[in-house]
Formats: C-alpha cells, structure tokens, sequence
C-alpha cells in the first residue's frame, strides 16, 4: 500500500538561489538569525523553522523514505504566496514556483504531484494559470491561503475560479499563515498564531464555503482543508443554530451547515487521536487524508506511524487515510 501526503511544503530553490547573494525574491528577503534564519515579506518575519527547508529534491526524498511516505502533493511554504504583490509580479511568481514543482514532477513522477500557487489579486490571470498548471504540467490542483488580502472566500469575485475548478476537476487545498492570521493580531503571544490561530482560520474558511453557498453553485467542487479544518466540525452545532435563527446565515443556503460538512475533505493533522476520531465520526472516513505539513511538523518517527499506531481506527480506516481517498480524489 503506497502513502500519499497532500500536505507537503516547497521553499522553492528559486527562492535560496535569489537570496543567496543577499538579494530578494519579488520583494521577500532572508535574514540569517540563530538558528535557520528568517524570511521577511510585506512587513511579516517568518521562521525557517527546519533546515530540511532548504532541502534539494534528493534530500526530499530521502527524508520520505524515512517518513514511510511515497507520494508528496508538493505546495509552495505559505508565506511565499505572494498575493499582496503588483498582479503581473504575484504571475510572475506563480509561474516561477509552478515550474520548479512541475520539474520535480517530471523528474520523478512517481514521487511527486503538484499543487499550483496562484496569483489571486487577480482572479482572471488565477483560472488561467491554473488550467496552464493542471492541463500543461500534470498538476492536481492549487494550494490557497485562507483569506486574499482582507478578502474571505465567499465574496462573488472568486467564483469563477471555483467554477473552473469544478470543470477541471482540480482540488483546491486550503492552508492559513501562521504569521498573519486573526490570533496574530489580536493575541500574538505563546505562540498562539500558530496553535489556534491557524486552525481557527481552517474554521472560518469552512464556513466561508459552507455559508457563501460555493457548495450549491459548484456541487462536484473538489476541496481540502489543512488540520482537520480546525474546529469546525466540532462547532457544528453553533453553525447550525445560527442557521436556524438568523435570516442573514440562511442568504446563500437552503439547507443546514451540517449538511455540508461531509462534502469537503479534511487532511488528519489534528494532533489529537480523540479529535481525529470525532472528525471521522462527523465527516466519515471517505472523507480524511493523510497530512503531514512537511517539513514543519517533526513526527516521532512519521505520520504514517501515527496513523497506523492509533488504537481507535480499524485497519481499513488507516488505509483510507493513507491512500484510498487520495488515490480516488486525485485519480491515481
């Protein structure tokens, strides 16, 4: 049985070859702090947080090896999404990240799949780049970040890049920033951005989705949401509540949040076996993949021990998660 992980980063050579010299990469530099540095972009400080980073494609694979992973849906690290940039840089970026993957692609296609980085200050300029990703280069979708500068997913404009991505079959995989979320600027401390911050943004894009009625307007909509989607299925309830007593929740939608949850996907990174439980018991198991958030995440000794090791799913639930449902959602 193969493993696929639909959450796996690229902090693009590119990028290390541009800033090298001290240089910048469309405005993004480097400073070499303890440790492993940080990269600076639009007034926000990032950590390299693991020196596997900087891997090559080589040093990728062999820590796959070790991971018991074989596939990786590559995407680009999330501070690199470039969406507050002029439209024609944000392509120009875009393209730049998507030929890296699309070499590792090619080079070893049974290691690697891609996940487009788009340019979404310009919606127009997105739906092509993406048809060029998945109908030119072989690719499985686009990684999203969860707002576009201030802008949340249910507003009109970016529609048709649902709608082409419905057409297309493409999967559209929803990752927060760590460093520039809500958490960040009302409670930036203990590191809250990235325990809470990143999983409520999970939260509110489910819900962006859920009330916008992107779901209705785009029925066979293919997408995923990193770390279990946050507390979202957990909130259900509320959701469903607000639905039943507010008229403005039920503008877009004819029937119940809960109705919807089971018609998106969730990677398994909840951290937590009980929580990985209750999302399975929510969604159903078709519906939960493997994650890893390479290389951000250090596990002791792989997710894919994680998974196998968890004594409340049954062997055909692990499986699921480890293959079967990216197999079927990617058409593999």
């Amino acid at each position: 049985m193969r493993t696929i992980d639909i959450h796996a980063h690229l902090m693009p050579q590119c990028f290390w070859d541009a800033v090298g010299g001290g240089g910048d990469w469309y405005g993004m530099t480097f400073e070499p702090e303890p440790g492993n540095g940080v990269t600076v972009s639009n007034g926000k400080r990032d950590g390299v947080t693991n020196p596997l980073l900087r891997s090559t494609p080589e040093e990728r694979i062999e820590d796959m090896d070790r991971q018991g992973v074989d596939i990786h849906l590559v995407s680009v690290a999330t501070p690199m999404f470039g969406y507050h940039l002029p439209a024609e840089e944000g392509l120009r970026l875009s393209q730049e990240v998507n030929a890296e993957i699309a070499a590792m692609i090619t080079r070893w296609p049974e290691r690697f799949l891609g996940l487009a980085t788009l340019p979404m200050q310009d919606v127009g300029a997105s739906v092509k780049e993406l048809e060029r990703a998945v109908s030119d280069l072989g690719f499985k979708g686009a990684e999203l970040d969860t707002v576009v500068n201030g802008k949340t997913w249910d507003d009109p404009e970016f529609l048709p890049l649902f709608k082409a991505a419905e057409e297309m079959g493409a999967v559209l995989f929803y990752h927060p920033q760590p460093n520039n979320n809500l958490v960040m600027e009302r409670y930036p401390k203990f590191a809250m951005g990235n325990s809470f911050g990143v999983p409520l943004e999970d939260t509110l894009v489910v819900a962006a989705l859920i009330f916008g009625g992107i779901l209705d307007k785009c029925p066979d909509l293919k997408v995923c949401i990193a770390h279990g989607g946050g507390p979202a299925c957990f909130g259900m309830g509320r959701l469903d509540r607000g639905w039943q007593v507010r008229p403005e929740a039920r503008a877009n939608i004819a029937h119940p949040p809960r109705s919807y949850q089971n018609r998106i996907y969730y990677d398994c990174i909840t951290m937590s076996e009980r929580a990985l439980r209750f999302l399975i018991d929510s969604v159903g198991i078709e519906r939960v993949v493997l994650g890893s958030d390479w290389p951000y995440v250090t596990w002791d000794p792989s997710p894919v021990e994680w998974v196998r090791g968890l004594e409340s799913l049954s062997d055909a639930e692990k499986e699921r998660i480890l293959s079967k449902n990216l197999e079927e959602l990617l058409g593999i």
